[in-house]
């Protein structure tokens, strides 16, 4: 059965950072594209961070570029994004995704068949 579990949100200041974690299985890390999306009350779920593969090509909404980097450990199966130089309009609900089989689109909520539960992240100013 294939599972995601994200984690490591909380609350921290503008400027601060975090290190968000998604945990997998049911599928082997390697050859699968994974994103981080987030959505935030009102509005409509963003992309901001694919890897097309592990040590593939990385995407990065404009928002965040600079400032967030997406990587894998595929031994322990996890997935993480760090996040630095946060801002309040940061603050949402993240979540990590899985979807075997797609080239392109990786920042397309719609391309994606496995979600994680999300973690809330909460940026104060």
């Amino acid at each position: 059965e294939v599972q995601l579990q994200a984690s490591g949100g909380g609350l921290v200041q503008a400027g601060g950072s975090l290190r968000l974690s998604c945990a997998v299985s049911g599928f082997t890390l390697g050859d699968v594209p994974i994103a981080w999306f987030r959505q935030a009350p009102g509005k409509e779920r963003e992309g901001v961070s694919a890897m097309s593969k592990s040590d593939g090509e990385q995407y990065y909404s404009d928002s965040v570029k600079g400032r967030f980097t997406i990587s894998s450990d595929n031994a322990r199966n996890m997935v993480y994004l760090q996040m630095n130089n946060l801002k309040a309009e940061d603050t949402a609900a993240y979540y990590c995704a899985a979807a075997p089989g797609i080239k392109g689109y990786y920042l397309d909520y719609v391309m994606y068949d496995y979600w994680g539960r999300g973690t809330q992240v909460t940026v104060s100013s």
